[in-house]
């Protein structure tokens, strides 16, 4: 199989690429290296049946070409992190929206399967956890820059599930909850790589808010695994999937045990949302995924506990 993996050099993206390798498949990626990194790819490089292209999903004549030569579609490119949300709002939107129209218009032509990643964002402020796919999304006040990302996910899927239902376009939305593992970057916010690198330089492990917000990391491998079994499965098309772990933890949870696996003398200090993003923030309390449909669909269930996450973020920002 030919699969095209847009932002292929992200943290998922670069992984999805090594899964698909190893089952024999052929590779094409295209990226515009905004948010992923060519370091992520770099061993794949030379090898026979990976191709990369650095550029952009907006390049519709770039895309053109590979959407033809390709049979299924990993839409993975999109703004993401929520300091990158908050500080360039415009491109958040443009780069979500813009790059979902571009690659579900191509995908059209010759009715291409597209899988589309979302997000758990777009629950926004719902109450109702575990959220579940057919659950209510409860957007904030739109003087708040964080949820533009979420809606702009919400338009995606919206979009996605109408060429299916219109144009008979096979498309499949995921909803990723916290994907965690090695070569993701804290550069954008995401806690668990950031909370590594504090730790095992011994600076201060920064919480933000009072830490007590819960999360489930799900591992990227697990993550990956779940992609690959919905894309095959054409029982997936026009429905949208939670994907994640059900392993609920506080952030400040995390903290310590970060802190107690690297064996560092960090202290955990806290932080205002107000100070490390934008005044007034929302943020969500507890973020937990119903993951019985994927389960009951795929067989999806997650493998890696926490703790086994963890020792493997630890390791890679180790250089072991």
């Amino acid at each position: 199989m030919r699969v095209l993996i847009t932002g292929g050099a992200g943290f998922i993206g670069s992984h999805l690429s090594d899964a698909y390798l190893e089952r024999g498949d052929e590779v094409y990626v295209i990226d515009d290296l905004s948010t992923g990194s060519f370091e992520n790819i770099a061993h794949l490089k030379t090898h026979p049946r990976f191709h990369y292209t650095i550029d952009s999903v907006h390049n519709v004549p770039v895309c053109a070409e590979l959407v033809d030569q390709c049979d299924v579609i990993f839409h993975l490119a999109a703004a993401v992190g929520v300091k990158l949300i908050v500080e360039s709002p415009v491109r958040t939107i443009e780069t979500n929206v813009r790059g979902t129209e571009v690659i579900l218009s191509l995908a059209n032509k010759k009715k291409k399967k597209v899988l589309v990643a979302s997000t758990s964002e777009v629950y926004g402020l719902s109450t109702e956890v575990p959220f579940r796919e057919d659950g209510n999304l409860v957007m904030g006040a739109t003087t708040k820059g964080r949820w533009s990302y979420a809606c702009s996910k919400a338009i995606d899927e919206f979009l996605a599930l109408a060429y299916w239902r219109e144009k008979k376009l096979p498309t499949v939305v995921v909803r990723l909850f916290n994907t965690v593992g090695p070569r993701q970057t804290g550069q954008y916010g995401m806690v668990i790589p950031t909370f590594v690198r504090q730790a095992l330089a011994g600076r201060p492990i920064t919480v933000y808010g009072t830490g007590a917000q819960t999360r489930c990391f799900g591992y990227v491998g697990d993550v990956v695994g779940a992609l690959m079994k919905l894309m095959d499965a054409p029982e997936a098309v026009g429905q949208v999937f939670n994907i994640g772990s059900n392993e609920e933890v506080s952030i400040l949870e995390v903290a310590g045990r970060v802190k107690e696996l690297t064996q560092s003398t960090s202290e955990i200090v806290f932080m205002a949302y107000d100070e490390a993003y934008e005044e007034g923030f929302e943020d969500m309390p507890r973020r937990v995924p119903d993951i019985s449909k994927v389960s009951a669909l795929v067989g999806f269930q997650p493998t890696e506990k926490l703790d086994g996450i963890l020792q493997k973020v630890i390791a890679h920002h180790s250089g072991q």
